[in-house]
């Protein structure tokens, strides 16, 4: 089995406390085929010292950007990998996630776009909110276009895609700053149905002060607004959407009364 060269996009600033887990989640893969490119934007908090401990193995570079897509479009459009993803700089892979997600494409070489299951951890690397994670694990088990217009159930760190599809289907949309992954499922899975990995791939770390943590109600206005744009054609869809906005708000207030 050949391995595929997979490129992996880390849009980072002041991330000093998490980035080396995130950096190192990437290396201990040790997958034989692999380009990591680092996009800080300027940070002063420490960052660049520990990216300068990895600089043999790291592309990276530090300069002021136009935030998150912005930097996240900057790498994609240096990768040269046949497979690339982002992930956050303060979310990990799971191991072998690199190794699941080659053998994935290899046996369904018609999918441009994949996804498998992620954890939801503290910043301890604790898992957190089973629950949230046991429900998405329920929707993501079939790809659905009118389901994916009803609720943003893909989570973006254990999602991977073909480097090819940037050519047809375009990047990331520079104008949003928190759904801009919600934004690019629904554009690319207009046309292209997204496949399925049975497996744990990835963390997402949530805390107060994360970006998710600390804009929930405004993220979730956000995905609405983007399911209204490209689900004119499913109305059933929409009001779906608007019936679990109203329920995901309600849990995420819940879970905040709990801590």
């Amino acid at each position: 089995m050949n391995n595929p060269k997979i490129s992996i996009i880390t849009p980072s600033y002041n991330q000093a406390e998490f980035i080396e887990r995130t950096i190192l989640s990437v290396l201990k893969q040790d997958y034989p085929n692999l380009e990591y490119i680092i996009m800080d934007g300027g940070s002063t908090d420490g960052t660049i010292e520990i990216l300068k401990k990895y600089s043999d193995r790291v592309i990276w570079k530090s300069e002021k950007d136009n935030g998150q897509s912005d930097a996240i479009n900057k790498g994609l459009e240096m990768a040269t990998g046949e497979i690339v993803a982002y992930l956050n700089s303060d979310d990990t892979y799971e191991p072998e996630a690199f190794k699941k997600v080659t053998e994935f494409f290899q046996k369904n070489p018609d999918k441009l776009w994949a996804y498998g299951k992620c954890k939801i951890v503290n910043e301890n690397d604790q898992e957190i909110r089973k629950p949230i994670t046991t429900y998405k694990n329920l929707l993501l088990k079939k790809f659905s276009y009118p389901k994916l217009l009803s609720e943003n159930f893909i989570s973006q760190p254990a999602t991977f895609w073909k480097r090819e599809i940037h050519a047809e289907r375009g990047f990331f949309d520079e104008n949003e700053h928190l759904c801009m992954d919600y934004e690019f499922w629904l554009r690319i899975g207009q046309k292209y149905p997204a496949g399925v990995i049975n497996n744990y791939l990835a963390n997402f770390r949530y805390y107060p002060n994360s970006k998710s943590g600390s804009v929930n109600k405004k993220q979730f206005q956000d995905e609405l607004r983007l399911a209204k744009k490209y689900g004119k054609k499913y109305p059933a869809s929409l009001f779906l959407h608007k019936f679990n906005y109203y329920k995901i708000t309600m849990i995420y207030r819940l879970l905040s009364l709990m801590k």
